[in-house]
């Protein structure tokens, strides 16, 4: 008798777990049975909102349900960010944003409402948005050690732009100060465009920005790009090496920005590999390739793993350059 309710322990249990399996890849199959949503923390017509909706449009053809761009623009990519963050993990909301609130923001917030590192699941990198160093057209600085030697004989007397507190191009501007003893003055804008007006203008002396914002003002000879940032050249500015190029080793100057889809954490594991498959295909198409780089970034599409191991690799970068300059927002 016992031994007959063993095996039927035995049987309801294998029966249970059959069920489940079955049940497990029937809802695996089924998705997506409805919408999905994609968070873009910034206001519609930007680079991040761009890159999200040429995404969205292939990805609702391939994933055959429509989906949505839903703009949280606030707070420089928290509110939106947040939002994300504690959305059900379901699979039916993703963000994609700029690294900023995906990683460095954790480093610059005294108080941040969701824990980047804790609160999402990496989907896939969608592009790296390197920058250029640009200076004023009239000055003798050719290139990248031009503006070194510039410094290293200037200490205290010039100045560098930013487009906001805690930006790549604050963190780069500050850590060539702490690193070449150059005591040099931070001008925060708002925004790239009053910087760069600056900088032509001489109230600056040099800055970092996107080569999207940059590259009118290079082409009409009103400024001077003379280095960009990662590993590789950009596409648009192919005849400017590298920071790396002319001898600049740095960390800082190795890493660049990036657009980035993300997940809300515990978002079941094959939906985030589904859609990260798909998400690198979309990026793998030549037209995607096209608009990507033609925007000044380059394209990427990463696994999960793949995206996990660079977010490893960052984080005590960002973490020690933050810290060295010494920014700290509310």
């Amino acid at each position: 008798m016992k031994s007959y309710l063993r095996r039927q322990v035995l049987a309801n249990a294998a029966m249970a777990l059959m069920t489940l399996c079955v049940g497990s890849q029937a809802q695996a199959q089924a998705y997506p049975s409805k919408p999905i949503k994609l968070i873009v923390p910034y206001a519609p017509g930007g680079a991040t909102d761009i890159i999200a909706r040429t995404l969205a449009e292939k990805l609702s053809d391939r994933l055959g349900q429509p989906v949505l761009i839903d703009n949280r623009a606030g707070a420089g990519g928290v509110t939106g960010t947040d939002a994300a963050a504690k959305s059900a993990p379901d699979g039916y909301t993703f963000l994609v944003s700029l690294g900023t609130t995906v990683l460095i923001n954790q480093f610059l917030y005294e108080k941040l409402p969701y824990n980047p590192s804790r609160d999402f699941a990496l989907v896939s990198q969608l592009a790296l948005a390197p920058v250029t160093l640009l200076v004023n057209p009239n000055s003798q600085i050719k290139n990248a050690n031009d503006l070194k030697a510039h410094i290293l004989k200037n200490p205290s007397k010039l100045s560098y732009g930013s487009w906001g507190m805690g930006s790549y191009a604050h963190l780069a501007g500050a850590y060539l100060s702490q690193s070449l003893n150059a005591d040099m003055t931070h001008a925060a804008y708002k925004g790239e465009a009053p910087m760069l007006q600056d900088l032509v203008g001489g109230q600056i002396d040099f800055a970092f920005a996107s080569a999207q914002t940059a590259k009118p003002y290079i082409d009409s000879g009103k400024l001077r790009s003379i280095a960009v940032t990662g590993e590789q050249r950009m596409s648009v500015l192919p005849s400017i090496p590298t920071m790396r190029e002319q001898g600049f080793k740095d960390d800082i100057f190795h890493v660049t920005g990036w657009i980035a889809m993300a997940a809300p954490a515990k978002t079941p594991n094959d939906v985030l590999q589904r859609v990260s498959a798909e998400v690198r295909a979309i990026v793998a198409l030549p037209e995607t390739q096209d608009r990507i780089n033609k925007m000044g970034f380059i394209p990427v599409g990463n696994t999960p793993e793949q995206f996990s191991v660079i977010y490893k690799n960052e984080f005590p970068v960002w973490e020690r350059v933050v810290k060295l300059s010494g920014a700290k927002l509310d």
